[in-house]
């Protein structure tokens, strides 16, 4: 018996990840290898990595779809391809701001939200982005195991949901066919979580050109089949005057929402940069225009499925492929197997980039001493599987419409972040506190935990909280309603106005009175109290727990 707590001190060391050694109990809540700033040799993304994953990541079921509830909602399928436009060139100014601070101090989000949360107040909105990561890592799952249902489909027509013994209940949203063909794609899926982030760079790189090219070929056999582009084309707008243009609000700020949990955690790739303006132009300028591209395509592919097969226009892609192998030959099956699995490339790589990278980094926030990113994105896939995500995409479920609105409360996030970096502190950050649990540290404040960003981030759900309970089926003033039609910028700039306030009234430390980033000098960090050597002595080595005039000098 006495060999037992031995024992297990042994194990729990054993699956411990590595750590700088002279860490305290507290550093070791705080860092390990995935949250220190990237060294130079894993800073390997590009220009060009960026605007692959962009593109890479535009090719998604969820962008096919994002234009076909606007015109559902009225408007013309001009009009809705016009809020794309706005929206995701809104969206991409937002991803440059937050990715500005991954690609210029190389951290990603848990350790950037330390600045302006606190140190231990940052586990809150890390919670909160991580828990939503593992959910939305089961539903695009699910949703690239309807991808692998057609590819098997299109080899053996007999693999047919409503032909094979079902052994769920009627309720439950799956049958038997389509959960074996999502636990394939889960499965199938594990091995990509294995590779590092400064190198699946490549995964988005094959996506890109494959993707794409499959995305093309289904627009152009859609319209050759329907010999022309549909009647969508040539329908006006069913809504005018004040409708018009709110349902034109709505339509922008749904391509918004779509992005708000990238917005967030981009500093989770941009910290890969080489150089902080190989984030800047390559994201700004891709975002929207793939996204729109996409979004295009979409609305022509389903304009002309109302020709091929009558009725109302189909906006599912993978609802039309299936229809295509009802009534198609060999040949015609075999261009749904590509299709087919290029959709579930796409599904993959969304998944990867917007799901398990973000929920391992939250998650290793969370958990430091045990957990990596590595070992994150794999707990991530196991309780994307374990919640049974497809009792949330049954229509009787109102769960998707929560993760939709989910936006208010990431917008305030933002806000707190983007103000705390570009208004209160210039681009100036210490660094090696990031790392400190100190109370002497600047980002300590009150018992780990920043009040004024609290207050902030509070302010700005409140201002949405009426109008979100209207979104998920509550009466609620018409007022509330238009405000909430505004709720990423009305959460944002709520947040970051009181953020900045704030600290006007009651200054913090570390900050700047001019502009001032001084990320380009971090090498090798070591965070331990009591090694200050580094690999080459950085100018946070030099100005930690200084003022910011004996910074610049150090500078």
């Amino acid at each position: 018996m006495s060999d037992t707590p031995n024992s297990l001190r042994r194990l729990v060391d054993k699956l411990a990840v590595e750590s700088e050694p002279g860490l305290t109990s507290a550093q070791l809540m705080l860092t390990n290898h995935d949250l220190k700033p990237v060294e130079p040799e894993r800073r390997q993304w590009g220009p060009w990595n960026f605007v692959g994953f962009w593109i890479a990541d535009s090719f998604n079921i969820n962008t096919w779809m994002i234009s076909s509830s606007m015109i559902v909602g009225g408007l013309s399928w001009w009009q809705s391809w016009l809020c794309v436009w706005i929206g995701y060139a809104i969206s991409g100014c937002f991803i440059c701001l937050t990715g500005r601070i991954g690609a210029t101090y190389h951290i990603g989000f848990p350790v950037v939200s330390r600045s302006s949360f606190g140190i231990w107040g940052s586990l809150w909105p890390v919670l909160n982005r991580a828990a939503m990561a593992c959910v939305w890592y089961g539903v695009q799952s699910y949703i690239g195991g309807h991808c692998v249902y057609l590819m098997i489909r299109a080899i053996w027509t007999s693999w047919d949901r409503d032909t094979i013994p079902d052994t769920f209940s009627k309720g439950s949203g799956t049958t038997t066919a389509d959960y074996a063909s999502f636990f394939i794609f889960w499965l199938c899926s594990l091995p990509a979580l294995w590779f590092p982030v400064h190198k699946v760079r490549h995964l988005f790189t094959v996506k890109a050109y494959f993707v794409p090219c499959a995305g093309i070929a289904f627009l152009v056999w859609a319209v050759v089949r329907a010999g022309g582009v549909g009647p969508i084309v040539h329908q006006p707008a069913k809504k005018q005057g004040s409708e018009l243009a709110w349902e034109f609000v709505r339509g922008v700020m749904s391509s918004i929402a779509n992005f708000a949990t990238l917005i967030v955690n981009d500093p989770d790739f941009s910290r890969f940069a080489a150089k902080p303006r190989d984030a800047l132009w390559s994201q700004l300028l891709t975002i929207p225009i793939s996204f729109a591209i996409t979004s295009f395509i979409g609305i022509i592919v389903s304009s002309s499925s109302s020709i091929i097969y009558g009725g109302e226009p189909i906006w599912d892609p993978l609802d039309l492929l299936e229809r295509f192998v009802d009534d198609g030959g060999g040949a015609q099956r075999f261009g749904v197997f590509v299709i087919a699995a290029a959709f579930a490339l796409a599904q993959l790589g969304t998944n990867i980039a917007a799901n398990s990278v973000s929920a391992g980094t939250d998650l290793t926030a969370l958990l430091p001493r045990w957990l990596n990113i590595r070992r994150g994105g794999y707990l991530c896939a196991a309780l994307g599987l374990a919640m049974c995500p497809y009792n949330l995409l049954t229509s009787s479920n109102q769960f998707t419409t929560y993760l939709s609105a989910y936006s208010v409360f990431l917008s305030s996030i933002a806000g707190v972040m983007i103000a705390d970096y570009y208004l209160v502190r210039r681009g100036y950050l210490e660094i090696k506190a990031l790392y400190d649990a100190r109370r002497t540290g600047p980002y300590y404040f009150t018992h780990g935990v920043h009040w004024r960003a609290y207050a902030a981030y509070i302010s700005g759900i409140l201002v949405n909280v009426v109008g979100f309970a209207g979104a998920v089926g509550t009466e609620v003033p018409i007022g509330a309603t238009y405000v909430y039609n505004l709720s990423f910028f009305c959460g944002f700039g709520v947040s970051a106005a009181m953020y900045w306030a704030l600290c006007k009234v009651s200054p913090i430390p570390a900050t700047s009175d001019r502009w001032m980033e001084v990320g380009g000098e971090i090498d090798d960090l070591r965070v331990a109290y009591d090694d200050q050597s580094v690999g080459r002595e950085s100018v946070e080595d030099v100005v930690s727990g200084t003022s910011v005039k004996d910074a610049e000098k150090a500078v």
